[in-house]
């Protein structure tokens, strides 16, 4: 991975050939993405942009041939990359991200023979008996779910490439910096709560939010991470407690738990606090 970033960091003419190659190749073109982002991070729109003339032409074939996700992604990294370089902030950052999920949506409603074949797939998987005991769902029903959770993935995923094009762009620039920035990432007092409000508010069924229950819940969930991430990191623990870690995310009520210590952390400030009480234990 390091080598594909240094070999697109080395000219233009690098980062045009590693992206447009990534965009050929199916699950790889997944990488497409995180290069134009750490080319935009590193050297701003302008180059962004005329890397991505090139690297954009295998996307749209895929989309032309039915799979819309690569070319989603990209325009959902290249946003994402452009807020972090103006601001420097992963809670905006993590925040333009629902508009990225929302902006998907529209996409699939934008490809309805994608949304039938896609549907398709799910009844199809449902009727083999892979969810055995599930009560029968209305077609609308499922139409809106696959929707929704279509915007979601993409949001998830588009957040994560460009946490990878950053990481690339600290590995090769900045050796510790994307670790230092993300051990720090914390919502403001005001942001967490107001999502959490329109979390409740849509898990509650308000017709506009309904849809929209895990937008609100996916920036805590990312500063739920950083949490885990940056205690970890103060107390020099090994990296046998992050790996115990993820494998109890499998579990999505533990999720939610994070997302709450998301929103207490937010007021509370455990990293401070341990800071201030002396760092590390001994």
């Amino acid at each position: 991975m390091r080598g594909l970033a240094q070999y697109a960091m080395s000219g233009r003419r690098q980062a045009i050939i590693a992206a447009f190659v990534c965009g050929l190749i199916p699950l790889v073109n997944m990488l497409t993405p995180a290069i134009l982002g750490l080319v935009l991070l590193r050297h701003g729109q302008r180059e962004a942009v005329l890397v991505t003339a090139w690297a954009v032409l295998p996307l749209v074939g895929w989309a032309l041939m039915g799979d819309i996700t690569p070319l989603v992604l990209m325009c959902g990294v290249l946003a994402l990359a452009a807020v972090l370089r103006q601001t420097s902030s992963w809670q905006y950052t993590l925040l333009a991200g629902i508009l990225v999920g929302v902006g998907a949506e529209m996409a699939l409603r934008l490809r309805p023979d994608f949304l039938v074949v896609l549907q398709q797939q799910v009844e199809a998987f449902m009727a083999a008996g892979a969810l055995p005991d599930q009560p029968e769902v209305s077609q609308e029903a499922m139409r809106s779910a696959l929707i929704s959770l279509f915007g979601v993935m993409h949001m998830f995923m588009s957040i994560c490439l460009v946490m990878l094009a950053r990481w690339w762009q600290a590995l090769l620039f900045n050796p510790g910096g994307f670790q230092q920035e993300f051990h720090q990432l914390k919502l403001q007092p005001a942001v967490a709560v107001m999502l959490t409000v329109l979390f409740v508010l849509a898990s509650t069924g308000v017709t506009v939010l309904s849809g929209w229950i895990m937008y609100f819940m996916l920036p805590l969930f990312f500063a739920g991470l950083a949490l885990v991430h940056g205690l970890i990191g103060l107390k020099k623990l090994s990296r046998l407690w992050l790996i115990a870690f993820y494998m109890l995310m499998l579990n999505p009520p533990l999720a939610q738990l994070l997302s709450v210590a998301a929103l207490i952390d937010s007021w509370y400030d455990f990293r401070a606090r341990i800071k201030a009480a002396g760092g590390p234990s001994s």
